[in-house]
């Protein structure tokens, strides 16, 4: 009978330890390059600080806020800070996000469809250009540092310009609004498409290296564009958001933004 108590209280010690130690759920929304890669990259790494990652790959932009919002998941990750914030200006204060982790800049550029070089741009050339109000401003302030539209004076990365608000089109180029994702695949319909990076590297396209025409490193567009993991303000100091930000900031991280054809905004710190 002792045998027998000996064995049952071995057994609840067991169960009391494996509960203490078991892993916390972190539950991530993301797009797939390189938000996703840079997640499973560092999975493990998250596992070795007790927290198991749970990660959900969409390619919708307009799904991740609202989810996070909800609390359907923990944070997501594939948007850039006037996204964030166009997010915000319309969601009601209890949908409100904050960012907590910053990551890498994802130029834009004007790629090949039909015609492989703009200089041979010409007179009723469609242009598809993603239709979200952030990106399509962006797209149009690219389109006019190539010279191919004007917009009006004083249009800036926060104008939220569209197709509408073009002051001079001398080729009278016809402006396809279409979902940010779904532009990668239109490309035999229209001359030249204007990508976000992420969307371009799923097709193996290098903003640097395949770009006919691509924001430079040191644009305003560089340094407000950066990537973020976007979270619910009460979980903006919690310890799983200092144990991402740990995992994320590291060196294996940094080269697999480089090696994706990005712009890692973080130094990786130095080893103790």
């Amino acid at each position: 009978m002792k045998k027998i108590v000996a064995l049952v209280l071995a057994l609840a010690l067991s169960l009391s330890l494996t509960s203490a130690f078991a892993a916390e759920k972190l539950t991530i929304i993301a797009t797939e390059n390189p938000h996703a890669e840079v997640l499973e990259l560092v999975k493990d790494d998250l596992a070795k600080l007790g927290y198991e990652l749970e990660l959900t790959v969409v390619a919708d932009y307009y799904v991740e806020n609202p989810a996070t919002a909800a609390g359907d998941v923990m944070a997501n990750f594939f948007q850039h800070i006037p996204f964030l914030a166009t997010y915000n200006a319309d969601a009601a204060e209890k949908d409100q996000l904050v960012a907590v982790i910053e990551t890498h800049f994802e130029p834009m550029a004007i790629y090949a469809g039909t015609k492989t070089d703009l200089a041979n741009v010409a007179k009723g050339d469609k242009i598809a250009v993603p239709n979200d109000p952030v990106n399509e401003n962006r797209a149009l302030l690219l389109l006019q540092a190539a010279g191919l539209i004007k917009l009006p004076e004083g249009t800036t990365l926060e104008s939220l310009c569209t197709k509408n608000d073009i002051v001079e089109n001398p080729y009278e180029l016809e402006i396809i609004e279409l979902n940010a994702e779904l532009i990668p695949g239109a490309r035999a319909d229209v001359a030249y498409a204007v990508i976000n990076g992420n969307n371009a590297t799923l097709i193996d396209l290098i903003p640097n290296v395949d770009g006919l025409y691509v924001e430079a490193a040191d644009s305003e567009a560089a340094k407000a564009y950066v990537n973020i993991v976007v979270v619910r303000p009460e979980n903006a100091d919690a310890e799983w958001v200092k144990a991402l930000k740990q995992v994320m900031h590291t060196q294996k991280v940094y080269d697999l933004i480089v090696n994706a054809g990005f712009a890692p905004t973080f130094e990786v710190p130095a080893a103790e």
